[in-house]
């Protein structure tokens, strides 16, 4: 295809930019841990309590060569991944059901707001209670703090969607069925994939305060066990870890919303 040069300087430009954020999101990564790094080596850290980036790579090598590293890594990815899948799919249904169902809706909305209101982490030991001290406390809280916002937020967005369109289908007598598969889900991708990126933050929190609460194994338990016997190396390097993983999940999302955006040809 054969472009104008002002529209190949236009392109260069936003790669251009592109490059540049990139760029930067890297460089504040680097200065941090180099900030970090330097601070504790003047002593105006303590590395006893703050660790550092230099012990935290030893720690991370330490626990590489025994295997706990990925042993608890592949818990809490597991427990994640799950808790992100349920709470994604039961969310999403949940929204389709209340938005097909008008009364349905307008009784059970401000409920769906006072359960989100709750605090979660008190509702533990009942979770205990129910469920046991296992997985499936830890995937039930997970799912308790990401799975009523999901509704929320994915009704919210089916119910956004433009009144004349909604009007124009009335009048070319499309099922309610239809009106979903054409235009209520093909309108929400954008505000679906919002969601997802949120889901992400949140499964990860559920997870963690889940393994906080009765896990014996996983990065959580890795970070209590750290501050137990005081070795904030352990503790860093988890997190650390963890925030590696959430980024690595979040990236896998903005993946996906791009090849979506490219087949409906969505601006998001």
């Amino acid at each position: 295809m054969n472009y104008s040069k002002e529209h190949i300087r236009y392109l260069k430009r936003l790669r251009g930019k592109k490059a540049g954020i990139t760029a930067g999101r890297i460089a504040v990564v680097i200065v941090f841990f180099g900030l970090w790094e330097a601070l504790t080596a003047l002593g105006a850290l303590d590395s006893f309590i703050t660790s550092s980036p230099s012990r935290m790579a030893v720690k991370l090598a330490e626990l590489f060569t025994t295997g706990d590293l990925l042993y608890h890594m592949g818990i809490t990815l597991a427990e994640t991944v799950l808790s992100f899948a349920l709470a994604t799919g039961i969310g999403m249904l949940a929204a389709i059901i209340l938005w097909w169902f008008e009364t349905a809706r307008k009784i059970l909305e401000p409920h769906l707001v006072i359960l989100n209101a709750l605090p979660k982490i008190a509702l533990g030991p009942v979770i205990i209670i129910w469920v046991g001290a296992g997985t499936s406390a830890i995937i039930v809280m997970a799912l308790l703090i990401s799975l009523i916002i999901t509704i929320i937020n994915t009704l919210q967005g089916f119910l956004s969607v433009d009144e004349g369109k909604l009007r124009l289908f009335k009048t070319m007598k499309a099922s309610k069925f239809q009106t979903l598969t054409k235009l209520i889900l093909p309108a929400s991708i954008p505000n679906i994939i919002a969601v997802l990126k949120v889901n992400v933050g949140l499964c990860w929190v559920g997870t963690i305060m889940g393994e906080y609460l009765v896990s014996k194994a996983g990065l959580g338990y890795l970070i209590i066990y750290g501050g137990t016997i005081f070795d904030l190396d352990i503790v860093m390097t988890a997190t650390v870890v963890l925030c590696v993983l959430a980024a690595v999940m979040y990236y896998l999302v903005v993946a996906a919303e791009k090849l979506i955006s490219k087949k409906f040809k969505f601006d998001v």
